[in-house]
């Protein structure tokens, strides 16, 4: 089992689409980095944020150094259901960080969103390895004040709900904990279910 700094995997493997959400800050690339490696190694990490300031590119060595040596790091801004595909058959799991970032990336490029996230659903089932998608929930604030905020805003929302959609699993993070929101924990289905 791949060991991380900072991190104790999960007893549990990753499902074969997990989606990771939350807020900024709220633990989401941990408690994805721990899913993944409860796989084992060789494990795949897909980045797309890129380094375009300072704060970034701390942010991108903070997350590097913490991950550790058994990661393989491909840096995907756009392509990321092509790398999907493309990813070597053994792989014990593949994490993506961020969709949010990813999508940021579709709309500066000005990509079509629709055709893309379609693209990125389909590439899911065609994986060679559990694959766990880290995104923001960022609907959950103050409502921007300008259109393009907006825009990316709602993007948001369809994309991280269309994810959940195709997902096997998806978990929330708050506070740095996890909570299960799909499978629907027994618990919470209600009676006669």
């Amino acid at each position: 089992m791949c060991r991380m700094n900072e991190a104790k995997p999960s007893p549990v493997p990753p499902a074969d689409v997990t989606l990771v959400l939350g807020g900024a800050e709220s633990g989401k690339s941990l408690h994805a980095e721990r899913l993944a490696a409860a796989a084992g190694a060789p494990l795949l990490y897909i980045a797309t944020a890129e380094a375009g300031d300072g704060e970034m590119a701390d942010k991108i060595a903070r997350h590097r150094e913490r991950r550790g040596a058994c990661w393989q790091t491909l840096e995907v801004p756009l392509a990321l259901p092509d790398a999907l595909i493309a990813a070597e058959a053994g792989t014990a799991a593949i994490l993506v960080d961020c969709l949010t970032l990813w999508l940021a990336n579709l709309m500066a490029a000005e990509r079509d969103l629709d055709a893309a996230s379609a693209a990125l659903v389909a590439a899911l089932a065609r994986a060679p390895a559990p694959v766990i998608l880290v995104s923001n929930e960022v609907g959950l604030g103050i409502v921007p004040d300008n259109p393009l905020a907006r825009r990316f805003r709602e993007a948001a929302g369809r994309l991280n709900a269309q994810i959940a959609a195709a997902a096997d699993r998806v978990d929330f993070l708050a506070a740095g904990l996890p909570l299960t929101l799909k499978p629907t924990p027994h618990n919470l289905e209600g009676p006669g279910t």
